[in-house]
């Protein structure tokens, strides 16, 4: 496999990795810093010559162990090692794609890797067992166990989880959304830091005033896009909607990052859908 079918072959497989990053970090937006962490890592590989036979199991190891790192720097959840065999039906699609992300965090790291990996993307246990690194046995115990317990949890009642929001970053992102709606994008580029940098996720990276004009230029240039001031996993975000259909939830979101009264960062998810399924979203205001 040469170079250029390698990166096809990654740019392929992304959404079904960000589906297994997502609910492995309880994140649609930090699945997405993990899947990029998971390319990174297979590209680094490839250029020192690693001999690969399945791409997919291999990819999939690297996500598994990118996704216990990022859990275990922030401390949220330990192993538990599993023995016991209890008999569970797979859960549905229809019905899995609709629990929420966080409700997978709740999971024991094992018993979650083996429910997004058999019935959210449809590996077997012998798969399984060779991404987790642990024996057959122990996949198929903790993918009887993480099924039981997902339909206890998914049929909890949730928590409404409002974001915490200041009324400093309100306001940011306020009069942000305010500017792109009427189309003022000579007043956001005077916001933006000198070393600005656009993440364009799963297309491009630029860093520096100079360098994005452009990006504002395009959205100038599309009528079809609808802007809302929201929320996108407690963090606050521009809602994107598309006005030639039903606007029943985002298109995308675009993230901003600040320092003082400078736009240090974009992250625009226009060309990563894969982002907004399941993922926690209100719009506020």
């Amino acid at each position: 496999m040469n170079t250029n079918e390698f990166e096809d072959r990654l740019k392929a497989l992304r959404p079904r990795l960000h589906r297994y990053c997502a609910r492995m970090t309880g994140s649609a937006v930090n699945g997405e810093d993990v899947l990029q962490d998971t390319l990174v890592k297979a590209l680094h590989a490839r250029t020192q010559g690693v001999a690969v036979d399945n791409l997919e199991g291999w990819l999939f190891r690297i996500a598994h162990n990118a996704s216990l790192d990022f859990l275990r720097d922030r401390s949220r959840n330990t192993v538990v090692p599993l023995t016991e065999d209890v008999e569970a039906a797979p859960i549905p699609e229809a019905d899995i794609v609709a629990i929420s992300f966080q409700t997978f965090l709740r999971l024991p790291e094992l018993q979650r890797c083996a429910v997004i990996l058999r019935d959210v993307l449809g590996h077997s246990v012998d798969e399984i067992a060779g991404i987790a690194e642990c024996s057959a046995t122990a996949a198929k115990s903790a993918l009887q166990r993480g099924r039981a317990a997902l339909r206890r949890l998914a049929q909890a009642p949730e928590d409404t989880r409002l974001p915490l929001m200041s009324d400093q970053d309100r306001r940011k992102i306020t009069a942000y959304v305010h500017l792109f709606r009427s189309g003022d994008f000579d007043a956001i580029r005077a916001m933006l830091a000198d070393d600005v940098k656009l993440d364009l996720v799963n297309r491009l990276r630029l860093e520096g005033r100079d360098k994005i004009g452009l990006y504002f230029t395009r959205y100038a240039e599309e009528t079809k896009w609808r802007y809302a001031l929201g929320a996108v996993e407690g963090q606050p975000a521009m809602l994107v909607f598309d006005s030639t259909g039903p606007m029943e939830r985002p298109a995308h979101f675009v993230l901003i990052d600040w320092s003082e009264s400078r736009i240090i960062e974009i992250r625009d998810f226009l060309f990563a859908p894969y982002v907004l399924e399941a993922i926690d979203w209100v719009r506020l205001g």
